[in-house]
């Protein structure tokens, strides 16, 4: 019984303090359950001001986008009344103005009609002035007639007689004494113009080669530009039919080409291939064909600058391109275009001295040679096909006929013709001027070329090595490789037997087949 007492009292104190936790937790709960209460409604008041604000903001927001709108409308408004006021402005200006103007069309009409009467009136009273001197005329006429007992007709024929015979003996004398006076003075004064001609305008000697050198940085460049396996070097020749000779001479490669346009691409080309440093088989044909546009745009400069120079205006575009081609042009080893600016230059000074038109004079001597630089070949002599050059572009009648005389290929129908034929003999002739063995040489290539071309399905042809090699490039579609071998070896043939040489020719037909895709 004693045991039980302390555990019937702790049994006791747990459920006392059972008791006491649970009504601490209960007051614990209560407060915590009114604090967040609390919070709530503090954190709802906060929305709720937070939300006013921001309503009030954009309000505020929409009222000034509103009134910016408004202002622009206003604007667009006020813009297209403007124009709708000035364009009213204008269509009354326009109708008083016409208005104006059709009572000046009246008034002009109406004084010419006043005029008109006038003169009419003033034709019939003259009408009948003629008709009574007509008959009084005829009445003295009678008269005289009958005075000198003469028809008017027999007396008129007597009188003209008369008056020939006299004439013709006043013109004969007249003429034999211009004859002879002509025979002891025209051939002084003729050396006499040709010698001040000369002396008043300064030439150069022309000095014309088939060879380039082009300068490097260092023999480094050299390894770039041949390739790997010379495949670069092959390219460029290719491309611009230029014969490249890399050989012991320090910081410089030899370009060899009969032809300077060819030799001033190539020149061009590698230069730029040189700068940039991307020197590769598809670089290379991109650079070249840049490089021929860039030349063409040249060509047509220097004629400009030409034409210019020598003060000649209306000059037919074609025309001043094959002025600008005779740049790249010789004439036995004397530059094309430097000739024809001395012809030119001759021509004015001569023609001054003789009293013509210098101004024509210069512009038959600066396209006397046209004819030499045509865009395609043709068999026609050069100074027939630069009269039909000038012809064709609008030229007056005395300049073309100066320039298909200046050989006598035609007849000459004009004072121009001769000056231009004695000027340009003045400019070839004259010490160191032409070289005829350059120029013969030139020709011999072109015929080699030519020989080529006579052939089907070759597109380009170049003569290189001094004439000792031809290239010959086919298209793939038109000659396959056995028809390429059997092509050389016909060429060779052709060669062999229609031209004269000095040693051998090799003739290397290349054939080519490319295969081209894009990716898109």
């Amino acid at each position: 019984m004693e045991n039980s007492i302390p555990i019937i009292i702790g049994v006791i104190s747990l459920i006392i303090g059972f008791v006491i936790a649970k009504v601490l937790e209960r007051n614990n709960s209560s407060q915590i359950i009114k604090s967040a209460k609390k919070r709530a409604t503090s954190i709802t008041k906060q929305a709720g001001k937070d939300a006013e604000a921001l309503k009030k903001d954009k309000m505020l927001q929409a009222k000034e986008k509103f009134l910016e709108l408004k202002s622009e409308h206003e604007r667009v408004i006020l813009n297209r009344d403007k124009k709708i006021s000035e364009a009213e402005k204008r269509t009354r200006d326009k109708e008083s103005k016409a208005s104006s103007e059709l009572a000046k069309a009246k008034n002009l009409t109406q004084e010419f009609e006043a005029k008109n009467k006038d003169y009419q009136e003033r034709l019939s009273h003259v009408d009948k002035k003629q008709s009574e001197v007509d008959k009084m005329h005829k009445r003295q006429v009678e008269q005289l007639e009958v005075i000198s007992s003469l028809s008017a007709e027999d007396a008129k024929a007597q009188l003209l007689d008369s008056i020939k015979d006299e004439a013709k003996t006043n013109a004969m004398a007249y003429i034999q004494n211009s004859i002879e006076e002509a025979k002891l003075t025209a051939q002084q004064e003729a050396k006499k113009i040709i010698i001040n001609t000369i002396q008043r305008i300064g030439t150069e000697e022309a000095i014309d080669n088939c060879v380039s050198v082009f300068n490097l940085e260092s023999d480094d460049v050299k390894g770039r530009i041949i390739g790997r396996e010379g495949r670069n070097i092959r390219a460029i020749e290719a491309a611009t039919g230029v014969e490249i000779i890399v050989d012991d001479t320090p910081d410089a490669i030899i370009m060899s080409c009969f032809d300077s346009v060819r030799r001033e691409i190539a020149r061009l080309s590698l230069h730029k291939l040189v700068t940039d440093g991307r020197i590769h088989p598809a670089r290379i044909e991109e650079v070249v064909k840049k490089t021929t546009k860039q030349i063409e745009e040249e060509i047509k400069e220097v004629g400009k600058r030409a034409v210019i120079d020598l003060g000649i205006h209306g000059l037919h575009p074609e025309l001043i391109k094959a002025v600008g081609r005779m740049k790249f042009r010789s004439s036995y080893g004397q530059n094309l275009l430097q000739h024809s600016r001395e012809v030119a230059k001759l021509c004015g000074v001569m023609a001054s001295e003789l009293g013509l038109n210098p101004k024509l004079a210069k512009r038959a001597g600066l396209l006397h040679d046209i004819g030499k630089v045509p865009e395609t070949e043709t068999e026609l002599p050069h100074a027939i096909l630069g009269m039909q050059l000038a012809e064709k572009h609008g030229e007056k009648p005395d300049v073309c006929n100066a320039i298909g005389a200046h050989h006598d290929e035609v007849e000459m129908t004009s004072l121009l013709s001769p000056i231009v034929q004695v000027c340009d003999a003045i400019s070839g002739a004259r010490p160191g001027a032409r070289r005829q063995v350059l120029d013969s040489y030139i020709q011999r290539l072109k015929d080699l070329e030519d020989v080529a071309f006579g052939f089907k399905g070759v597109n380009k042809a170049y003569a290189i090595q001094a004439g000792r090699e031809l290239r010959v490039m086919v298209e793939s579609e038109k000659v396959s490789d056995d028809k390429a071998a059997e092509l050389s070896f016909s060429i060779s043939q052709k060669i062999q037997t229609e031209m004269t040489y000095p040693g051998q020719v090799k003739v290397t037909v290349i054939r080519e087949t490319r295969a081209v895709n894009i990716a898109k």
